[in-house]
């Protein structure tokens, strides 16, 4: 079946960077576009950064110029670089591997990120 790890979560203090990775395994990656999610305690998961199959990214406008989504299909795996980091970025964040639409399709069990001083 569809498997898909992350890692790279943890404490960070703000101003600071983080990568996250996602290797998925039973399936083709290639064939799916990828996106990273987040969920804070208390509010909705909302998406936070998207990259199609042809290299199309779309960001949450919160992460814009910060955060950078990018995937290496030879190694089948999912990044998200983020940088600048603040504590309104503290969350669980989760990836996402879909055909159609970000949301659907295949989900990591979550990495938590705290950003705090």
């Amino acid at each position: 079946q569809v498997q898909l790890v992350e890692s790279g979560g943890g404490l960070v203090q703000p101003g600071g960077s983080l990568r996250l990775s996602c290797v998925a395994s039973g399936t083709i990656f290639s064939f799916y576009a990828v996106a990273w999610f987040r969920q804070a305690p208390g509010k909705q998961r909302d998406l936070v950064a998207s990259l199609t199959r042809t290299g199309t990214t779309d960001y949450a406008d919160s992460v814009k110029g910060r955060f950078t989504i990018s995937r290496d299909n030879a190694k089948n795996t999912m990044y998200l670089q983020m940088n600048s980091l603040k504590p309104e970025d503290t969350a669980v964040y989760s990836c996402n591997l879909y055909m159609t639409a970000p949301g659907g399709g295949y989900w990591g069990q979550g990495t938590q990120v705290t950003v705090s001083s």
